[in-house]
C-alpha cells in the first residue's frame, strides 16, 4: 500500500504552521510584535526558519511569549517540529510503505488538524507533549520505511559501520548519532535523516571520525576537515580615511557612540602615525589579512553592563582599547569585519542552524579573529568542533592577563589553578593585555592623545601649582580607600582638590565638602582640567586604567598608593577568580616601573609623614608632559603590525633539537664543537653563538639573553632586574641540556616533566628539570626550591613588546 501523498503534505503543512507559531530564536530575539500584526520578524541568519502565515495575526496576546519559562517550552516545541519537518521531507520521497505506516500517518494528520489556534494559550504544555509523541511516532515510521527501502535497493551493505584502525572512534560516534542526532537541528541541516548511511556520510564528510565512503561522490561542499584553499595574497596599504570604519562600528548604544567619538577625535593623529610608519617600513610587503573583530562584552547575549554606564561614570578602559584596536587594524589596511552581536558572529562565520553542535558550513573565512573572553565563550557555543580546529586564529583581548598554569585545562584542574576564566589551551601569547605586565601574553595596549610642542609649552605656562584632581568617577571609589579622610585632609592643606564624580541630582555624600566636584566631564573638558592641574591622585582603585597615562601626558604628576602586602587573587576580592597569580604592588604598576619619578610617585598612604613629604616634593617639582612611545598611535601601529605579520600559531613549532644545527660552513648537521650559548660582553647573560646558524624564529634568536633566576624568583622578575623582558617564544630553544651546560649548572639527574616552573634546577639536590608540555612554558612560574632557566630578550626603546631586530 502506498503512503498517501496528501496525508504527508497535510502533516508537513500542519507542522510548519505550528512551528511558525512556536519558533522563538533566542539569539536573534524574535518577538511577536503589534507593529507587525503579531508576525515573527524574519532574519537571514536565524537558526530556525520562520514562516509568515497570513492566518497568524491576532491569535494570541504578546504576553504568551513573554516569560523565560514559556520561551523555553516554545523553543523545545519548535525544535521538535523542525525535526518532524525533516522527517516529512524524507517520507514524501518514499514511494511505498506498509498499510500500518499509512494508517499512522493518517493519525498524525488528524492530530495536527486538531491543533486549533484558539486553544494554544491554555494548552501549551499539552501541545508540547503531543508534539513530542508525534516526533517519536514519525521517527518510528521513517526508520521502518528506510529499512524497507535499503533492503530493496541493496544499500544496506554499503552503510555497514566500518571497523578501521585509522578511525577508532567511528563506531562509538555512530552509536551516539543513533541516540542523539535529533538533539540539534544542525544534523538534519547537513542531511542526517536517522539512517546509518546518513550518519556515516556526516561523520566522514562534515566531521572526520569515519573513513570516506567509496560509493559517495566526493564533491560535497567543504566543511570541517576540508583544508582552506590558499587565496592569492594581497598587499595591505595604509589608510587615513576612517569613514568606512565609523560606519562599520554601527550605532544604537552609548558605548558605540563613545568609541566613534574617540575614533574621530584621534583621526589626525592616526593619519600622521600611519605616514611615519609607512616611511619607517619603506617598501616592505605587508600581507593584507581578513580579520573578524567580535566584541563579546558589548553583545546583548553577554548582558552588556557597560553601555548603560557610559554616561554615569562607568568604566571606559575596555571601550578605549577596543576603539584603538579597530582603528589600528583599519589604518594598517586590513580587510575588517566587525561583530557586536551573536547573530552577526553566526553570519560572518557560517554557523549552521541549530544549537552549535555541528562544524561551520565551510572553511574559516578569516585569517585572524579578535575577541574577548565573552566572545570566546559565544564562539564555543556556536562553532562546535570548528573551534578546536580554528582556535589558532583567535586573539583574546584580556585586560589583566592569563598565565600558562591557568590556561592549560588539565593542569589547572589538577593543581588548583582552575577559575571561571582561562583553561582554553591556547598558546599563551594569543592573550593580549592592556599593559605589558604578563610577558607570557602579548601586549596589545591602547593609545593616549599626543601633544605637539606648542601644546606642551602652553601647558607648562598655565599649570596651577596647587591644584589636584582625584582619580575616581564613581562615588563608590571614594569609599574603598581606608584612611582616605586623613590623607585628603593633608592634601587639602596644600592644594585645591577637584573631583569628577558622577551624580544625578544631589552631591555624593562620599565626596568631602572641600572637594570641588565638576561631575562627570566629557573627554575634552576633562583634558582641559588635567592640563591645569599639577597632581593626579589615585585612591588605589581602579587598577591599571588608561587615565593615569592621560594625566601624565597632560603634564600632571601621578601620585598613587603602595600596596603592602601586594594585592593578588590570594588576598583581594577584585583579583579573585582571574586567571593570574600576579602580585600588584601599586595601583598602576606600569606607571611605577616603566615611567617612574618624577612623573610618578608611589608612597604609603598610611604613613602621614611620607604622604606629607610627597605632596611638598610634588609642589616643588616641574615636569614636562610625557607619553611613552608604545602608547602613541605610531607605537601601537608598529606593535600591531609586527604581531599581525609575524605571529602565526597555526604552524606547529617542532621541538628544538640542538644536534640538528650545524656550525656555519658545515654541510653536515652535527653537534657543534663549541657551545650554543656564549657569554655576552658586559652582561651576566648568555646569547646565541655566532658560530651556529640560528633557526628561523620570531622574535629572532639574536634577541635571546639566557640567564638564571634566584630561588623563588620568576623569570618575569629575573629578566626585568637585568634590564630585559622574558620572552616565552624562546623557551623551546633553551629547554635542553645545552642551556644547562652553558649556564654551568651541576645536574646529577635531568628529568622531563609537566610543571609550569620548568625548565629549572635545584642547587641543593642537583636536580634539573626540563619542560614536557610546551603550553606550560611560563615566565610567571616560580618556586622557593628552584632556580628558573630564563629566556630573556632585549627590547626597543619605548616599545617593550618588540625586540631590537623585531621589525
Amino acid at each position: 500500500m502506498s503512503i498517501n501523498v496528501q496525508t504527508v503534505q497535510d502533516i508537513r503543512g500542519g507542522s510548519r504552521f505550528l512551528q511558525s507559531v512556536f519558533s522563538n530564536d533566542l539569539s536573534g530575539g524574535a518577538v511577536l510584535s503589534q507593529e507587525t500584526g503579531g508576525l515573527p520578524f524574519h532574519h537571514p541568519h536565524r537558526r530556525l526558519p520562520i514562516y509568515l502565515l497570513s492566518s497568524l495575526p491576532h491569535l494570541f496576546p504578546l504576553a504568551v511569549l513573554g516569560g523565560v519559562e514559556s520561551r523555553g517550552v516554545l523553543r523545545k516545541i519548535s525544535d521538535m517540529l523542525e525535526v518532524i519537518l525533516k522527517r516529512m521531507d524524507t517520507l514524501s520521497k518514499l514511494d511505498n510503505s506498509s498499510s500500518t505506516d499509512a494508517r499512522r500517518l493518517d493519525e498524525l494528520s488528524s492530530a495536527i488538524n486538531r491543533f486549533q489556534p484558539a486553544g494554544l494559550v491554555e494548552k501549551i504544555q499539552a501541545i508540547a507533549q503531543n508534539v513530542s509523541n508525534m516526533a517519536i511516532r514519525v521517527e518510528q515510521i521513517l526508520q521502518s520505511s528506510m529499512m524497507q527501502g535499503r533492503v530493496r535497493d541493496g544499500t544496506t551493505s554499503q552503510c555497514e559501520v566500518p571497523r578501521d584502525s585509522r578511525f577508532p572512534e567511528c563506531p562509538g560516534k555512530v552509536d551516539w548519532m543513533r541516540a542523539r542526532w535529533t538533539s540539534d537541528p544542525c544534523y538534519a541541516f547537513y542531511g542526517v535523516d536517522g539512517s546509518d548511511c546518513s550518519f556515516l556520510v556526516y561523520l566522514s564528510e562534515v566531521e572526520w571520525f569515519c573513513p570516506p565512503l567509496a560509493w559517495r561522490n566526493q564533491t560535497s561542499p567543504p566543511t570541517q576537515h576540508t583544508q582552506q584553499a590558499k587565496s592569492p595574497k594581497r598587499q595591505a596599504a595604509f589608510r587615513t580615511d576612517l569613514s568606512v570604519l565609523l560606519e562599520q562600528v554601527g550605532s544604537g548604544k552609548e558605548s558605540l557612540s563613545f568609541m566613534k567619538r574617540r575614533i574621530r577625535r584621534l583621526a589626525q593623529q592616526w593619519a600622521t602615525a600611519a605616514n611615519r610608519l609607512d616611511v619607517k617600513l619603506g617598501q616592505r610587503w605587508r600581507d593584507q589579512k581578513k580579520i573578524l573583530v567580535h566584541v563579546g562584552f558589548l553583545t546583548e547575549e553577554s548582558g552588556d553592563v557597560f553601555s548603560p554606564k557610559v554616561l554615569k561614570g562607568g568604566p571606559l578602559g575596555e571601550m578605549v582599547q577596543w576603539a584603538d584596536i579597530l582603528t589600528a587594524l583599519h589604518v594598517l589596511g586590513h580587510n575588517l569585519k566587525i561583530s557586536m552581536s551573536v547573530k552577526d558572529l553566526q553570519g560572518f562565520l557560517g554557523v549552521p542552524p541549530g544549537r552549535g553542535s555541528c562544524p561551520l558550513t565551510g572553511p574559516l573565512p578569516f585569517d585572524l579573529i579578535y575577541t574577548d573572553y565573552h566572545g570566546l565563550q559565544q564562539m564555543k557555543q556556536h562553532m562546535g568542533l570548528s573551534l578546536k580546529k580554528h582556535k589558532c586564529h583567535i586573539r583574546v583581548i584580556d585586560t589583566f592577563g592569563t598565565e600558562p598554569a591557568y590556561n592549560h585545562e588539565e593542569y589547572a584542574t589538577l593543581h588548583g589553578y582552575r577559575t571561571n576564566w582561562g583553561y582554553w589551551n591556547l598558546n599563551p601569547r594569543q592573550y593580549m593585555t592592556m599593559f605589558p605586565h604578563t610577558p607570557d601574553n602579548s601586549f596589545m595596549g591602547f593609545v593616549s592623545e599626543e601633544l605637539n610642542e606648542t601644546e606642551k609649552r602652553s601647558i607648562q605656562q598655565n599649570k596651577v601649582n596647587n591644584m589636584a584632581v582625584v582619580y575616581g568617577k564613581e562615588a563608590s571609589m571614594w569609599k574603598l580607600q581606608q584612611g582616605k579622610d586623613s590623607f585628603l585632609e593633608i592634601l587639602h592643606r596644600y592644594m585645591e582638590v577637584h573631583g569628577t564624580v558622577y551624580y544625578e541630582t544631589q552631591r555624593p555624600p562620599e565626596v568631602p565638602p572641600f572637594v570641588k566636584n565638576h561631575g562627570l566631564l566629557p573627554q575634552h573638558e576633562l583634558q582641559q582640567l588635567l592640563r591645569k592641574a599639577k597632581l593626579f591622585i589615585g585612591f588605589g582603585f581602579p587598577y591599571e586604567g588608561p587615565a593615569p597615562l592621560e594625566a601624565i601626558a597632560n603634564g600632571c604628576i601621578f601620585l598613587q598608593p603602595k600596596f603592602q602586602p601586594p594585592h593578588s587573587s590570594l588576598n583581594h576580592e577584585f583579583f579573585r577568580g582571574k586567571p593570574t597569580s600576579r602580585e600588584v604592588f601599586s595601583q598602576h604598576p606600569y606607571a611605577e616601573q616603566y615611567i617612574g619619578r618624577p612623573h610618578v610617585m608611589t608612597v604609603d598612604y598610611n604613613n602621614s609623614l611620607e604622604f606629607d613629604s610627597a605632596i611638598k616634593e610634588i609642589m616643588k617639582t616641574k615636569v614636562e608632559p610625557f607619553l611613552p612611545y608604545e602608547y602613541t598611535c605610531e607605537g601601537m601601529l608598529e606593535r600591531v603590525h609586527a604581531y599581525v605579520q609575524n605571529q602565526d600559531f597555526c604552524v606547529p613549532e617542532p621541538p628544538f633539537v640542538p644536534t640538528n644545527f650545524s656550525r656555519q660552513g658545515s654541510a653536515a648537521a652535527v653537534r657543534p664543537n663549541g657551545p650554543l650559548f656564549v657569554p655576552i660582553p658586559n652582561s651576566t647573560a648568555l646569547g646565541w653563538t655566532s658560530n651556529v646558524t640560528a633557526p628561523t624564529a620570531w622574535p629572532p634568536l639574536s634577541s635571546l639573553r639566557l640567564l638564571v633566576s634566584q630561588e623563588g624568583q620568576s623569570c618575569v622578575d629575573a629578566c626585568h632586574s637585568a634590564g630585559f623582558i622574558c620572552e616565552p617564544a624562546h623557551f623551546r630553544f633553551i629547554n635542553n641540556k645545552e642551556s644547562l651546560r652553558g649556564l654551568e649548572v651541576q645536574c646529577e639527574v635531568v628529568d622531563s616533566e609537566i610543571n609550569h616552573i620548568l625548565p629549572a634546577f635545584s642547587v641543593l639536590r642537583r636536580e634539573c628539570g626540563l619542560q614536557r608540555e610546551p603550553l606550560l612554558f611560563s615566565c610567571a612560574g616560580h618556586s622557593p626550591k628552584y632556580r628558573r632557566v630564563c629566556p630573556c630578550r632585549d627590547y626597543r626603546r619605548g616599545q617593550v613588546a618588540l625586540c631590537r631586530d623585531c621589525l
